[in-house]
């Protein structure tokens, strides 16, 4: 029993001694949560402290920005008015997202080559993309809460397009999240907006180019930028008509006297391609803008531009010589306006060598001095001068009574200028005025020597009568007439019966008068045994001419082919010695087809040496008319004495009575010429040694059946025979 209760007493007292020490047990624990829940709010403390710290170190201000602050007192105002400043300029360039979302700003060109469907699915790749980075973005934000503030910061910058700062606070990055939420929901209905209805943006884009096109007409006139691919929508132009203009441009940059005939084609077949009216605009603009603009231009830059020009005329038609000698006159009388004197003589160069390349007749030249010397300012006598020396001598040669009358005209307004006290001394008394007129004074005695061609003008002239430019020449056509606003028609065409008169009846009548008029030439031209088509065609030429240019111009048109041409000579020297009184159109004429061409010449010789083989049988009449002929070839230097060395002057017995009458009256004639054209014409035969017996035959002649005859005519005798002895050939 004692056992079984000390038994007992010892498990209670090891129970009692479990529970105490289970006691101090959980004591041990409690204190310990305790001390670990303490340690870990001073943890958190000591971060708090740390994080006030460094906030306090990063409101703390530097000894700068405290300078900064005493030097600009309103900083503050300035930083608000920068940011209201910085609003305003983000609503006007539309900044949306860190992205201007305003009009076209012409890079759309280069995705021209992408389909629609291309780029959309494009575009809903990219927008998908951009969605699966901002959910899993969103969700590793939800699942990381417990982790690093700045990690956290730092994988939600690489997921969004906006960067957010490293430590931002949790406001901030709850904003973000709602914003970018917001973003996918409109994303999503983008879509479908897409994916429904592609018609209806392609019908919004076309509206939203044509709004850019009318906003990029305000903005020209505005003064701002236009993108590239709107600037031809800016002008009336077309593309196809700016790309003409660029390509004319480019030619005629390359334009020199090498490649003229190849550009020259070139450029025809541009001015096919479009209306003419078009292409004559574009193409003469641009001829003109590179002959007027720019640097001074020289004579062989105005001669290759003139040689285009008429180049152009017989390839494609008068009208655009017409035209553009037209915007010529008008762009020179707006630069006269402005005193632009080195354009002024740029297109004065230009419209005299179109006058010598044959696009633009004498006429024209005299009434453009004409109007320059009625006012006969500094600037009218420099374009005088630059139009005289150019072309001075070719338009005396083409008309000496119009340029008696254009110096009359000069003379007239010197007097003028004389007559009034102060400018108009002074104006005479100028070098400019003084060269001027010396000049003019030297082209009226024939001082002045013609400019001789240079290698590559022949080369352009003879390209030139390839192209038949002698059909082209526009006759008659005054200055007043190309500055004439009213135009209508083909107003550069000459003696236009239908322009003239506007009742059908009388153009009617003119018809009908015409046609009984070549009939009755016809008729003429069997009398005088015109017995071919060529030569019928040629009489009725010769016959039907307003004056001695208008036959050459029509012999010229006539084309006769093969060896028929040498019909024009025989029928024009026939017509000649059929007319009852002698008529110089005829050797006036004659001359013009010989310095056009020198086969007419070699003809005129051969026909006149026929005509001596009949001089035995011909009426006294026709041997007159004959003699006066030859003396008037021979005055003109078109022929020379030489045409003499078939006749027999040393043997009497071929000296018929016929002859020697005939040769009498010729020698008379050439006596009746001034010194000087004597001297010329027999010195022209003494420098050669093959003609000495023409020239004693000459000599014995003379002596023998004129001066016994004609005493009067003595003193004329020894200054041929003396220019017969001038062997050096020195002329007068």
């Amino acid at each position: 029993m004692k056992r079984k209760a000390g038994n007992l007493k010892s498990k209670k007292g090891n129970k009692i001694k479990n529970s105490r020490m289970q006691l101090v047990k959980e004591n041990d624990i409690v204190q310990r949560v305790s001390e670990l829940k303490s340690e870990e709010d001073h943890d958190a403390n000591e971060s708090k402290i740390a994080k006030a710290k460094k906030d306090l170190k990063r409101t703390s201000k530097t000894k700068f920005e405290e300078y900064l602050e005493m030097e600009m007192p309103n900083s503050d105002m300035l930083a608000q008015e920068d940011l209201e400043l910085e609003k305003k300029l983000a609503k006007k360039l539309k900044v949306k997202g860190g992205k201007l979302r305003g009009d076209d700003d012409g890079l759309n060109i280069l995705f021209e080559g992408f389909s629609d469907e291309e780029a959309v699915n494009h575009s809903l790749s990219k927008k998908r993309k951009k969605k699966k980075s901002a959910q899993q973005a969103i969700k590793d934000d939800i699942g990381d809460d417990s982790t690093n503030e700045a990690s956290e910061g730092e994988e939600y910058s690489e997921t969004t397009v906006e960067e957010i700062p490293v430590k931002a606070p949790s406001q901030k990055r709850r904003k973000k999240r709602k914003s970018l939420l917001q973003g996918q929901e409109s994303d999503i209905v983008g879509e479908t907006a897409l994916s429904v209805t592609p018609h209806s943006e392609c019908h919004n884009a076309e509206v939203a180019s044509g709004e850019i096109s009318t906003k990029a007409l305000g903005m020209e006139s505005s003064g701002k930028y236009v993108a590239p691919h709107l600037r031809s929508q800016t002008k009336n132009e077309s593309e196809e008509q700016t790309r003409m203009r660029r390509r004319v441009r480019g030619l005629l940059n390359r334009l020199s006297e090498s490649n003229v005939e190849s550009i020259t084609g070139e450029m025809a077949s541009i001015f096919r391609s479009v209306s003419r009216s078009v292409s004559s605009q574009i193409i003469s603009e641009e001829v003109l803008a590179s002959c007027y603009n720019g640097p001074r231009g020289n004579e062989q830059h105005a001669a290759v531009f003139a040689a285009f020009i008429a180049g152009m005329a017989s390839l494609v038609g008068v009208d655009f010589s017409a035209k553009l000698m037209a915007l010529l006159a008008k762009i020179f009388e707006e630069e006269y306006l402005k005193e632009d004197n080195l354009s002024l003589r740029n297109l004065t160069l230009l419209l005299s060598y179109l006058c010598i390349f044959g696009v633009c007749s004498c006429d024209l030249i005299y009434d453009f001095l004409i109007m320059l010397s009625k006012r006969l300012t500094e600037i009218d006598v420099s374009t005088i001068l630059t139009v005289l020396q150019c072309c001075g001598m070719k338009i005396r040669a083409d008309d000496p009574v119009a340029m008696k009358n254009f110096i009359l005209c000069v003379q007239n307004r010197v007097n003028e200028l004389k007559a009034l006290s102060g400018d108009g001394e002074a104006k005479i008394n100028g070098k400019r005025m003084e060269f001027m007129l010396e000049t003019i004074c030297d082209i009226k005695n024939n001082k002045k020597k013609p400019k001789e061609d240079t290698v590559q003008h022949t080369q352009i002239k003879k390209w030139l009568q390839k192209l038949r430019v002698e059909d082209i020449l526009i006759r008659g056509l005054k200055w007043s007439k190309l500055l004439d606003p009213d135009k209508k028609g083909q107003w550069w065409l000459p003696g236009d019966i239908a322009s003239a008169t506007d009742n059908v009846e009388e153009v009617a009548n003119s018809i009908d008068k015409e046609a009984v008029e070549a009939q009755k030439m016809l008729e003429l031209a069997a009398a005088q045994r015109m017995n071919t088509d060529a030569r019928r065609a040629i009489f009725c030429v010769i016959m039907s001419g307003e004056d001695y240019i208008d036959a050459f111009e029509k012999l010229l048109r006539l084309d006769l082919p093969g060896k028929q041409d040498r019909d024009i000579m025989r029928v024009l020297v026939e017509c000649c010695l059929q007319e009852k009184v002698f008529n110089k159109y005829y050797t006036v004429l004659a001359a013009k087809l010989c310095e056009h061409e020198k086969n007419h010449k070699f003809t005129l010789q051969y026909c006149l040496w026929d005509h001596f083989k009949e001089l035995d049988s011909m009426p006294l009449l026709r041997s007159m008319h004959l003699a006066k002929f030859m003396a008037e070839m021979v005055a003109s230097f078109t022929l020379s004495l030489a045409v003499l060395k078939t006749v027999e002057w040393s043997d009497p017995q071929m000296l018929s009575p016929k002859k020697i009458m005939h040769f009498r009256m010729f020698f008379e004639a050439i006596f009746e010429y001034p010194d000087k054209v004597i001297w010329n014409m027999f010195t022209r035969i003494a420098v050669t040694p093959e003609l000495e017996t023409l020239r004693q035959g000459m000599e014995f002649f003379i002596k023998e059946y004129v001066l016994k005859t004609n005493k009067k005519v003595n003193d004329k005798f020894k200054l041929a025979k003396k220019a017969l002895n001038n062997t050096e050939g020195v002329l007068m």
